[in-house]
């Protein structure tokens, strides 16, 4: 073995088992295991308070796994260039490995200049991926067969013993909470019901999700009363890597032959849909890490311009307060403030109503829901938001009903009344339209402060997809989605563009406007 160093760079894959630049580093000469926590990066309008303080359950938990291996964790506060810099000069640095990263577009760049002072110093990068995205993709064809064979393989060994180059201080909750104070995020906002992050504990949310709760995965995800414990509840070990994707998808598929070998059909029938949901995690990431402006523009070129000039403030703001009048849209709101978490249907929801309805671009409120969702992952984000906003050209229009929505989803108004105390005393059919009741019926019912809806849902809805499909009627719209379609969709759902558009040689991981 060579006595030269090997980096080896945490970011969103904060564990040792199926961490394949962990083990590869390990069976090529001595490790120093790196957490870098960058001031920069919480700066970013997509960080959240919340997202630190899963990031430090999680730290001290890998810290201890790496310890009980011979070598903490190194943490660090600064930029990454600045950290490896002064790395370089105390020891001998042979490479970097690290995961390959689909994160947003302040990640990439930062990604790309740590490569490039790599070069000069003549230290190896070695990036290898996490899960079923390919970098450097040209087409999507047998993108569901590569992602098959990626998570068939066997895991790489968790290395046993690694020689200890640096005596690290053990890192506390205290310690962890020291350096993320020096790295004060974008948003601050509170979430007392956040779901604690850390290997240990995504385990135990895998095995419980596993073994008791799956079986109501199949019909119980839509309805907010029944997702809160239907759903797996995996995303933010899944977001920020204490769980491997193979491992989930792995335990998952053995479960199901297990159930069915038990003739538990409903167990087995629940499990197929949650299997289904494992590939979407990576298509949508691939989406990303292709075309990474979709952070920022319009996937559907066409659409620029639809929404821009029109964003208003004050309506904004009554949706991100759950003020809208509208009681689910609002109940929503407050959930996933509080607890950082929301089952996909009322995601889709809000931003529906949000793009839709209010008729906002879908950058803003997409960037406040990253600083709400515990597990937010930017390339499954970005591009559902677009879904939901209508932007991506190639996607059916679904533009949610907020009053039937709330029949279909809360009949009893059960979850209203958890989140919206204010109409706790509305009876059934009143809490689905409470700007029904008179002033005095409010008034006696407790509700009388809660505001009057933002807008006529139904006009609204009307209006929205008069202008949309006054954009989609321009001339070329059509073309474009075909281009779409061939770079960025499932070959699984059928569409074939009317016109193969030519390949190009560029790098699809530069965004345009860096």
């Amino acid at each position: 073995m060579s006595g030269r160093v090997r980096l080896v760079w945490f970011k969103r894959d904060l564990r040792v088992e199926d961490h394949r630049p962990l083990a590869e580093a390990a069976a090529r000469g001595p490790v120093l295991p790196v957490y870098i926590v960058e001031p920069a990066l919480w700066r970013q309008p997509d960080a959240a308070g919340r997202h630190q303080q899963f990031i430090a359950d999680s730290l001290v938990d890998l810290d201890a796994a790496l310890r009980a291996r011979g070598q903490g964790l190194l943490l660090r506060v600064g930029e990454a260039l600045e950290v490896f810099r002064s790395l370089a000069e105390r020891f001998d640095v042979a490479a970097i490995h690290a995961h390959e990263e689909t994160g947003n577009g302040w990640t990439f760049a930062r990604d790309r200049a740590v490569r490039a002072w790599a070069r000069e110093q003549g230290i190896e990068v070695c990036e290898v991926p996490q899960f079923g995205v390919t970098r450097g993709l040209r087409d999507r064809s047998g993108w569901a067969r590569r992602w098959e064979t990626f998570m068939a393989e066997s895991p790489p060994v968790v290395p046993g013993r690694l020689e200890r180059l640096l005596e690290t201080p053990v890192v506390t909750a205290e310690s962890v909470r020291a350096a993320f104070h020096a790295a004060p995020p974008f948003d601050v906002t509170p979430c007392p019901g956040r779901q604690p992050g850390g290997l240990a504990e995504g385990r135990a949310v895998l095995d419980d999700f596993l073994h008791r709760r799956a079986v109501a995965y199949r019909g119980g995800i839509s309805s907010p009363n029944s997702a809160e414990t239907a759903c797996s509840r995996l995303s933010p070990h899944i977001a920020y890597g204490t769980l491997s994707l193979r491992s989930i998808v792995r335990a998952a598929r053995a479960r199901r032959a297990e159930a069915r070998e038990a003739g538990e059909k409903r167990w087995a029938a629940s499990l197929n849909p949650f299997d289904q949901r494992l590939h979407w995690h990576c298509h949508f990431i691939q989406k990303l890490e292709q075309r990474p402006a979709i952070e920022f523009e319009n996937v559907h070129r066409g659409f620029d311009g639809m929404r821009e000039r029109d964003f208003d403030e004050a309506r904004f703001e009554a949706w991100k307060a759950g003020c809208t009048g509208y009681p689910l849209i609002d109940a929503c709101m407050r959930w996933v403030t509080a607890t950082g978490w929301l089952n996909f249907r009322m995601r889709a929801l809000l931003m529906s109503f949000a793009g839709y309805h209010l008729w906002l671009h879908w950058r803003e409120p997409a960037l406040h829901l990253a600083r709400m969702f515990t597990d937010y992952e930017p390339g499954i984000h970005f591009n559902q938001c677009q879904m939901q906003n209508g932007t991506t050209g190639i996607n059916t229009l679904r533009i949610y009903n907020p009053v039937k929505q709330a029949q279909d989803q809360d009949p009893d108004g059960t979850f209203v009344r958890r989140w919206v105390p204010e109409l706790a005393r509305l009876p059934v059919p009143a809490i689905f339209e409470p700007w029904r009741l008179s002033d005095h019926e409010r008034q006696a019912l407790g509700a009388g402060d809660y505001p009057a809806p933002i807008v006529a849902h139904e006009t609204a809805a009307r209006e929205a997809r008069a202008r949309i499909g006054a954009f989609r009627k321009r001339a070329g719209f059509r073309q474009e989605a075909d281009r779409v379609q061939h770079e960025l969709g499932s070959r699984r759902a059928g569409l074939r563009p009317q016109q193969r558009p030519k390949r190009k040689s560029v790098d699809r991981r530069q965004p345009s406007l860096f």
